[in-house]
């Protein structure tokens, strides 16, 4: 796991070193124990190294490999190097490094672009040919690695995070009028290409993009999930599918054992942690190092989930670390929680992640999560009504998204006042082929788009602020891939998640499974009181604020005058939502 960045110089013009520099800079907590920077004609490449696989100095990047003429910057993790590297020393290959960079180099040697093709975990890279002058960038199927860019006359520039490509300067920082539809419609979602800036954008996850010196720039998808079951599948009966998952899991748990330090795991003393942790006991795993993080109970709500984790730490004896944070802590860490977001991003998993990673990092650099289940295995309550739809589109924006167009023009000032571009965007997205029911069409969205930009982007924003990496079992592709084939009715069946728990009963307790479905409970972020709606006042009355005229006046003082009586359907505070949005405009730009 590191940071990447680079610039690409297009018609014989030359990259600005120095705005490079800045980049890799804002980026040190991705990559905490090493830098590199190197330049060649057109082509300027940055990096920050966090040491998880091949802790030499002969991994280091940037990474050249002058008898192939390639350069390369990457950051993520390519599970089946092993194997990989295999194949390619039966090709001839000699390698000079014992890591997975060294691999993805001599792989796009090999096999060009479609080298993405065999790759198994999460990346994002760049890769410049000297001989050519051609630059390839790639991004892994389920957009688990982030990658910005910019594009400005005759300058191309990438990196890890959006605030770093702002450090390097010449952005264009105002809104994205369609950004900003679908940040405050579709629950803070914003997906690829675009970001909140209209200089801003992201390369869309199962992705690759090609850049020639005269200024050419193409973007190939290489990755759609497909909801349609093989043929040899159309048989299958319930225990069918539950052998074939649980083959399924093993592997993907096991895959992301690949490390040269320990590998922890984030036990939240949920279903998905919690299987995790069976998983790899029953491989094998032995004084398993677990974390979980609690908060005070506030009230009726109860601030943490021990009594769960607690008991999956005792039935596999592992070496649990049991977190209690103080609700006061949130407030005085709130600023550096959204500084290290790429985008803004409302759920209160945020500040937990952010704490939990900050404590887990003085004791491991890898831990394995269990993001991404509930939109695998169809886990959230706005799945099971989609089974019975009829309208397909307007059925999930009535469950999922925060509000209407209408409600929206009333939001918004009226520079940002145009089409509704998030129905929009469900309905192109729902007409693609590859998924047939309404319900399929729901759980191919969440994954492709809302997991990518919102869980996963939660997780990886984090955790690598403190130099921690998270890997993320339940979106190993093969995985997600077979998922998405069971039938519907084994996934939404008994609440949802149906199929995971029968093939969890074999594995963990049973009062893990059958337990309501827990959350990071932050109440201070939803009804907003005392300092926390001091702080809001200090920032939406900032001039700042004024000066952006992003959301018109009369909905802002609706909101502040009953905070806790504007929720949005997913339980969300619509004043937070506001708030934070601004919060991370005041800190980046």
């Amino acid at each position: 796991m590191c940071g990447i960045c680079g610039e690409f110089a297009f018609r014989n013009a030359s990259p600005s070193i120095g705005s490079l520099e800045k980049i890799i800079s804002k980026m040190t907590s991705r990559g905490p124990d090493a830098s590199g920077l190197f330049s060649q004609s057109a082509v300027a490449l940055g990096h920050r190294r966090l040491k998880i696989i091949d802790l030499s100095e002969r991994s280091q990047q940037p990474m050249i490999d002058s008898d192939l003429g390639l350069s390369i910057v990457f950051n993520g993790a390519i599970y089946n190097y092993p194997e990989l590297r295999k194949k390619l020393q039966q090709r001839g290959y000699r390698f000079f490094s014992q890591g997975d960079t060294e691999v993805i180099l001599k792989a796009y040697h090999a096999w060009g672009k479609a080298c993405v093709n065999h790759f198994n975990g999460m990346f994002a890279f760049a890769i410049y040919e000297r001989d050519s002058g051609q630059l390839f960038l790639a991004r892994d199927r389920l957009g688990i690695k982030p990658l910005y860019y910019t594009h400005q006359h005759d300058v191309f520039r990438f990196s890890s995070t959006l605030p770093a490509l702002v450090a390097g300067g010449n952005i264009d920082t105002d809104i994205d009028p369609v950004a900003l539809h679908h940040y405050m419609t579709f629950h803070s979602v914003v997906p690829a290409p675009y970001t909140l800036l209209k200089g801003v954008r992201k390369l869309n996850p199962g992705a690759y993009m090609t850049l020639s010196p005269n200024g050419e720039m193409k973007e190939t998808i290489y990755w759609e999930l497909n909801f349609t079951p093989r043929e040899e599948e159309k048989q299958f009966n319930e225990s069918d599918w539950k052998k074939a998952l649980t083959v399924a899991l093993e592997k993907a748990v096991i895959r992301r054992l690949v490390a040269d330090v320990p590998v922890g795991v984030l036990l939240s003393g949920g279903l998905d942690s919690s299987l995790l942790v069976g998983l790899l006991a029953q491989h094998g795993q032995k004084n398993l190092n677990t974390f979980s993080i609690g908060f005070e109970t506030v009230k009726d709500i109860k601030g943490n989930e021990f009594i769960y984790s607690d008991c999956i730490a005792e039935t596999f004896q592992t070496q649990h670390h049991k977190i209690s944070v103080d609700t006061s802590r949130v407030l005085s860490s709130l600023d550096h929680c959204i500084a290290n977001m790429s985008e803004p991003m409302v759920s209160h998993d945020c500040i937990g992640f952010y704490l939990l990673s900050e404590e887990v990092s003085k004791s491991v650099k890898v831990v394995q999560s269990g993001q991404g289940a509930d939109e695998v295995f169809a886990g959230y309550h706005w799945y099971p009504p989609m089974t019975t739809s009829t309208q397909a589109v307007e059925d999930y924006a009535r469950v999922f998204f925060d509000r209407d167009h209408q409600a929206y023009t009333k939001t918004v000032t009226s520079r940002f006042i145009d089409k509704d571009y998030s129905r929009a965007f469900i309905s192109n997205a729902f007409a693609k082929e590859g998924a047939h029911l309404p319900i399929d069409k729901a759980l191919r969205n969440d994954i492709s788009t809302m997991l990518v930009d919102d869980p996963v982007k939660r997780v990886d924003n984090m955790t690598m602020a403190w130099g921690l990496e998270a890997r993320v079992p339940f979106l190993d592709h093969e995985l997600v891939e077979m998922a998405a084939r069971i039938p519907a009715d084994l996934k939404v069946r008994d609440g949802g998640k149906y199929i995971l728990k029968e093939v969890a009963r074999n594995i963990i307790p049973e009062r893990v499974i059958d337990r309501p479905k827990g959350y990071f409970p932050v109440p201070a972020l939803t009804y907003l009181q005392g300092k926390y709606l001091d702080r809001v006042n200090d920032i939406i009355h900032s001039q700042a604020a004024k000066n952006r005229k992003i959301f018109n006046d009369d909905f802002i003082q609706t909101l502040l005058k009953k905070p806790e009586k504007h929720i949005t359907p997913l339980g969300g505070s619509m004043l937070w939502q506001v708030v934070l949005l601004e919060n991370w405009l005041q800190i980046h730009i």
